[in-house]
């Protein structure tokens, strides 16, 4: 092994808890080990994100990891930290997110050489599973007060918990049993909120075959502040870049608090414990740079999406807080151009009233709709104190006429003073 697993996620901050054995098992033989993915989304999000740099780091220590993508334990729902039933996702719906997720995964994992990840995904055992087989099977091995005494089914009786959800344990159990007898799976891992179904596994592959099977659970990721983490005022931060932009999603990880990104980096990151030690350090004695937030930023961007991407999120991330040009502006696509001006007011125009208006101030005032100026009368005295700029170019004559070169042929970015912008869409 090139290190110990359980001790390199004890460091970063990530080891919830760990079946007696586990550590032995793993520093005694190369260990085949997996995590479940549930494909309810056609893309994952930052908050399985944990889960995935688990198997990177299970990998990189020498061992085997298999990526579960659960076909079939999608169709079900597992009720673990749920306060209600979850909605029941079509075949068609799931074979696509199904391929979707596995894409995602793909970026993170090693899939050559001689601990080459592997993808699975559970319908193919389940397919062809009947329920007379299912009860016969598995469900004989398991007893309702065993299952019962779970904390996902405990937490819901009060509200309700179908069959359905009930039987989830038993589904992602034979899953490990499966995986268990055809190839050679010793260790289911996952979130703490899994502990209970993990064990499901372990005790059916004791009891139905008395194969070795033990299990790992990482800490849940919270944030200081008590928000949800993976969470903004627009929903999930996702890995797919049509849900969640590079842009938006750089800026998620480059606006974490210091407390925050002194355990995201650890976290996130496959920095060694040396660099993220010297990294604290160097923050510690000027935390107003923001180093720390700009190398997790960087390197989970570039991890998730690519180095152009990041180069990109920079490139955009200048233009509404720093000094970039007009050039970088009129470079950016209206895709990415949207994106980074996501919030800011916007007003339109129609294409004959902009070519009409006679001075810029005009245009920044009434036929705006008065959204950047109220008045002609506090345009005028702004731009005259140098405080205007339209498309990155500072306005310097008040009686100055519209001759500027729209933004993809549709747009204009007005700047009153440092921090407000304004989007006026010419239609």
């Amino acid at each position: 092994m090139t290190n110990n697993f359980v001790e390199e996620l004890r460091w970063r901050g990530m080891l919830h808890d760990v079946m007696p054995g586990t550590e032995e098992q793993l520093t005694k033989e190369r260990t085949s080990g997996y995590i479940g993915f549930d494909p309810t989304a056609d893309s994952l999000h930052i908050g399985h994100l944990a889960q995935i740099m688990t198997l990177l780091n299970f990998q990189k220590a020498g061992h085997k990891p298999y990526a579960l993508v659960g076909g079939a334990t999608g169709m079900v729902g597992d009720p673990s930290g749920k306060s209600a039933e979850r909605n029941l996702l079509s075949e068609d719906v799931l074979l696509h997110n199904v391929a979707c997720v596995k894409q995602q995964l793909e970026k993170f994992l090693v899939f050559s050489g001689d601990n080459a990840a592997e993808m699975v995904n559970n319908y193919d055992w389940f397919k062809n599973f009947t329920f007379l087989d299912f009860i016969r099977d598995v469900g004989k091995h398991i007893t309702v007060n065993y299952m019962m005494a779970k904390d996902s089914v405990q937490k819901r009786l009060e509200s309700g918990l179908s069959f359905t959800e009930f039987t989830y344990q038993l589904v992602q159990g034979y899953d490990f049993y499966w995986l268990n007898a055809n190839k050679g799976c010793k260790l289911q891992m996952g979130g703490s909120d899994q502990w209970g179904n993990i064990v499901t596994g372990t005790e059916l592959i004791r009891r139905k075959s008395g194969g070795d099977a033990f299990a790992l659970t990482t800490k849940l990721i919270t944030k200081a502040d008590g928000t949800k983490f993976g969470k903004t005022e627009g929903g999930n931060v996702w890995l797919d870049p049509k849900k969640t932009s590079p842009y938006a999603f750089y800026q998620y990880w480059l606006n974490t608090s210091d407390e925050d990104a002194s355990n995201f980096i650890k976290i996130f990151t496959q920095l060694t414990r040396e660099e993220v030690e010297a990294l604290l350090a160097e923050h510690a004695t000027a935390p107003h740079l923001r180093k720390l937030q700009q190398v997790l930023a960087k390197d989970i961007t570039t991890r998730v999406h690519s180095a152009e991407e990041y180069e990109t999120a920079i490139k955009a991330t200048n233009i509404l807080f720093g000094n970039s040009t007009t050039e970088e502006l009129q470079s950016l696509s209206e895709t990415l151009l949207l994106s980074v001006l996501e919030g800011v007011p916007q007003t339109s125009i129609s294409k004959a009233d902009f070519e009409q208006c006679a001075t810029i101030t005009d245009l920044l005032s009434v036929a705006t709709n008065n959204i950047v100026f109220p008045s002609k009368g506090e345009a005028r005295k702004m731009i005259q104190a140098g405080g205007v700029s339209i498309n990155k170019v500072k306005v310097t004559d008040a009686n100055q006429k519209v001759a500027f070169e729209l933004l993809n042929n549709k747009y204009l970015l007005a700047q009153k003073g440092k921090k407000n912008y304004y989007l006026i869409v010419v239609e």
